[in-house]
Order: structure tokens, then sequence, then C-alpha cells
């Protein structure tokens, strides 16, 4: 069992008719602790608990809590009115993981009945395995005293989930908590309470960034590429290195690929026709990674996970890097095709590959419109705008 301190934990001053605004999330988020003893989890979940903190006087995460080294894009608390309640891993591939959801419930349960203590408002993010639990218990739980929302971050149409992902998705389609539900992208039998939201990812500051980047940035070969996710073939990995083997190599001038994954070793020994124009940066920070953005023409994701919308195509977006990504779940919604990106069908008869070589021989005048009208769409992505909108349309604030 993980840490169950309040690492650096500071409640504001609190005011005479004040009342104590608390936000209790509650998430699946890995978080691991350093050689020097700092908790820290998955960057993109921490990014934003930092932003939403500052509009609250406590901010409590109930999430998981490893053994074993940080992961290269894990990221520490940044205000000290954040607390971690750690519960254990669970799920798995292996049955006993699997079975990991059942016999740690009793105490996943316990701490978050002590979290929603004061609770003011309370954000469950879906689909994971303990959701077909909670769900349920929030459901029949007195909730008179705080707002509840659901963040459901996966494919809302997604195909044959797995079984403890269809219940929650079937839960929240019938609305039987009762609470709004935010998703990805835009359906024609949404719900009326399942309300379409951005993953936001950005500030406003990394617009003017990206715009500076954007500005410095030439639409002529040899281009620079770059992918960022998990390192397996269903995110797209092979496709992505059989579509540059194609390209005549003058086309070319660096491949980036960050993240990690099982099969590193063997995508290394594939990318070996690009000699030392590919580089692996295996899990990096942000800085690093609005950096390889900043330099990129292309952003290659030709996906077929099960995503939500994957935050780093507004992110690719914003510092004028070009996405050609696949049309899996909601990116067809944000991205389309010539307009402000490029989007490979993944079911249809036209290869990947034949998308990227039509995107690298579009006219530079062409590339540089796409690429200024992703930088508009990325401005969908920020954390600020996020904010309003749960003031506005999930709180009625």
């Amino acid at each position: 069992m993980g840490p169950k301190t309040r690492l650096g934990f500071y409640r504001s001053p609190i005011h005479e008719g004040h009342t104590v605004k608390k936000l209790v999330i509650i998430s699946h988020t890995d978080h691991q602790k350093t050689a020097a003893g700092e908790i820290v989890g998955w960057g993109p979940t921490v990014t934003e608990i930092n932003y939403l903190a500052g509009f609250w006087d406590e901010v409590v995460h109930v999430a998981c809590f490893e053994d074993g080294p940080p992961k290269g894009s894990s990221l520490p608390y940044e205000k000290m009115n954040i607390r971690l309640e750690s519960i254990p891993p669970f799920g798995g591939k292996r049955f006993l993981d699997k079975l990991s959801i059942i016999t740690n419930a009793p105490q996943i349960l316990s701490t978050v009945k002590k979290a929603l203590k004061g609770a003011t408002h309370v954000q469950l993010r879906l689909p994971m395995g303990i959701g077909v639990f909670l769900l349920p218990y929030f459901t029949f739980r007195d909730r008179n005293a705080y707002a509840f929302w659901v963040k459901y971050a996966n494919n809302w149409k997604q195909k044959n989930p797995p079984a403890g992902y269809a219940f929650q998705r079937w839960f929240l389609n019938r609305n039987l908590a009762g609470c709004k539900t935010t998703i990805n992208g835009f359906w024609d039998d949404q719900p009326v309470h399942c309300v379409s939201f951005e993953n936001p990812s950005l500030r406003i500051s990394d617009l003017d960034s990206g715009r500076l980047a954007l500005a410095h940035k030439t639409f002529n070969p040899p281009y620079t590429f770059t992918f960022i996710g998990r390192m397996e073939d269903e995110k797209g990995v092979t496709r992505i290195l059989d579509a540059l083997r194609s390209l005549d190599p003058e086309m070319i001038d660096r491949v980036h690929f960050i993240g990690d994954g099982n099969r590193n070793a063997e995508y290394v020994a594939n990318a070996s026709f690009l000699g030392e124009k590919v580089r692996f940066h295996g899990y990096q920070k942000g800085d690093v990674i609005r950096a390889v953005l900043s330099a990129s023409h292309f952003f290659l994701l030709p996906t077929t996970a099960s995503e939500g919308f994957p935050k780093v195509v507004a992110e690719a977006c914003c510092y004028g890097c070009i996405p050609i990504v696949s049309d899996t779940s909601s990116i067809p919604h944000y991205v389309k095709h010539g307009q402000n990106g490029f989007v490979w069908d993944a079911g249809g008869t036209v290869a990947f590959m034949d998308v990227l070589a039509s995107a690298v021989t579009e006219k530079k005048d062409r590339l540089n419109i796409i690429a200024n009208n992703g930088g508009t769409l990325a401005e969908k992505f920020t954390l600020e705008r996020y904010h309003s909108r749960l003031n506005t349309e999930i709180f009625n604030a």
C-alpha cells in the first residue's frame, strides 16, 4: 500500500462565511516515488490537477500507488493543497490481476468514503476496472452535499469493448447514476446528459508559444516526423515505419519516436534503414515534447487502439505540427482531412503510406494553411477553456 500522508498538504486560509471548496478526483492514474521520496504521477493527469487546484481550497486525488521507478512522463504535484489518497494498483491481463479488482474493493471503497468527507465537487474518471462497483456506489449514495460528474475518457462508440467497459458505458448511457457525463466527440444518438468535452492539455501561454513556432517553420522538404505515444503496433508504430520506408529518403530529415513499450528493441532494429535520421527518446516530459513538436512538420498517429481523443494531437496542432492520423473514435470530429490535418480511413482500402505520401507532396502554401488551421483547433483544448466549461455546463455556476 502506498503513502497515506498529507505530503506537503496545505489548507488555504478560510475566512468567515467562506464555504470550503473541496474537489475529489477518483482515477486509476499510476503514481510512484522518486529516489528523493517525492510522489509523482502520470504527467497529463497531474498537469490537469495542478491547474484545477488553483480554484479549490482542497483537492484530493484517489489514485493508484505502485512500487517501482517513476516513468519518464511522470510529474510532481505543484500546489500544496493537493493530497494523494493512494489505493493499490488493480487489473491486468492475468486472471489474478483481474481478481484484484474484487479483492481490493473493500479497501478502495473505504478510501473513497474517507476522501469524500467535506467534498463539494467529485469527479469519477472512467472507464477503469473499479468503475464496475464505484458507479453503483455513487448511484445509491446520498450526493446532496456535492456536485458529481463522470469523465469518460475512452472511445464512447468502441466496438466490442471489454465487459467492464461495456457495463460502465451502458450504465452511463442510461444515466442510472443521475449525473452529467463528459465524453469525447459528438454523436448522433448522444443522450442529453452526455456533454461533449475536449480533453485539455494546453495553456493559453502554449498557444502563444505555438504561434511563434509556426511563424519560424517552413514547409519545404526534407521534413521532420514525430510519433508520441505507447510504442506498440496498435498505436501504429509499424505502419509508420513501413510508410517512411516507402518515401524517397530525400524527403526525410528527422524522425522522432517519443514513448516506450515492450517491443522497443524490435522497432529500433526495424528503423535501421533511417540510419542517423531516427531517434527513440523514450518517455519525455512536456518541455522536450514541446521542443520536438516545434521542430517537426508532421505528427504521425495511425492508431487503431481504443482512444477517446489523444491529447497529443491537439498539442501537435498547437506547435504547427500537422497531424496525419487515423479516423479512430472522435479524432475525425476534430481533424478534418485537408483542412487542419490528414485523416487515414483505418477500415478503408487506401493504405496509410499513401496518405502520408499525399501529405508530403502538398504545396508549401497549402501546408502552411493547414498548419495555421491546426492552431485554431488547438484553442479548444486549453485548461482555461476546460475550467470555464465546467462552471457553465457541469456546475451551472
